[in-house]
């Protein structure tokens, strides 16, 4: 699907023909199901499940980081990706059990699409996981282009996946604007030649420092994607 070129959508004087999202934290709040999968495998292996407060600012992170997080153990652990395993398999079998688009967001991409601007996601996550995520949300054919962890030879903070989703949506970077949680994604955008936000209400931690991360601007709710590129228009 290639996007549709709007000209009056701009953002510091740059053109926003694309809008690109990260899935986990910043398009949808997929923590609920993330959480489930991790205590549902802490359980399984005879450990104490954690709170939802004490998993979700490791989510975005992906498996390796929840893990961690549940078992305090490292990758060179012998039973590392036994767990891993599980976790993921339990995941996908709970993938939209509670996963919804954070508040506003659906707004958000309605408003784009009635202005003719394309969205699509670049993510970290396995296409096996992004796909009936995707599906399961009624988002995968709307979407100009999904690009998962796995679709080009490198997953972020290298550039490479964004500029792909660019060049599937027929848009250049300099018109395109991507918005994550993590300081990858930032990087990624920068170095891709696109615009960027933080998503502050993303799944970031005590650790984060956002301010440091060089983004063009940050959103503290998705409404403010149409704040930022002039589209806002009370109500929406």
């Amino acid at each position: 699907m290639t996007a549709a070129v709007a000209s009056n959508a701009t953002f510091r004087d740059r053109p926003v023909q694309l809008v690109l999202f990260d899935l986990d934290g910043t398009l949808a709040d997929t923590a609920p199901d993330l959480a489930y999968a991790l205590n549902q495998t802490l359980r399984k292996h005879g450990r104490e499940p954690l709170s939802f407060e004490q998993i979700r600012p490791h989510v975005s992170h992906g498996g390796i980081a929840l893990i961690r997080a549940g078992f305090h153990i490292e990758p060179n652990h012998p039973e590392f990706q036994i767990f891993r395993q599980d976790l993921l398999d339990i995941y996908q079998q709970n993938i939209v059990r509670e996963t919804v688009l954070f508040p506003g967001m659906s707004e958000v991409l309605a408003h784009l699409e009635q202005q003719g601007i394309g969205w699509g996601i670049v993510t970290n996550k396995p296409a096996w996981l992004t796909d009936p995520l995707m599906e399961g949300m009624g988002l995968n054919q709307r979407a100009a282009c999904i690009i998962s962890g796995d679709t080009t030879p490198n997953s972020k903070p290298h550039p490479g996946p964004i500029l792909h989703a660019c060049a599937e949506a027929g848009i250049e970077p300099k018109a395109c604007l991507y918005i994550g949680d993590a300081e990858r994604d930032i990087i990624a955008g920068r170095d891709a030649g696109t615009a960027t936000l933080t998503a502050l209400f993303g799944y970031l931690d005590e650790q984060d420092e956002p301010a440091n991360w060089g983004a063009d601007d940050t959103i503290a709710e998705p409404l403010d994607i149409l704040r930022k590129i002039g589209l806002f228009c009370e109500p929406l």
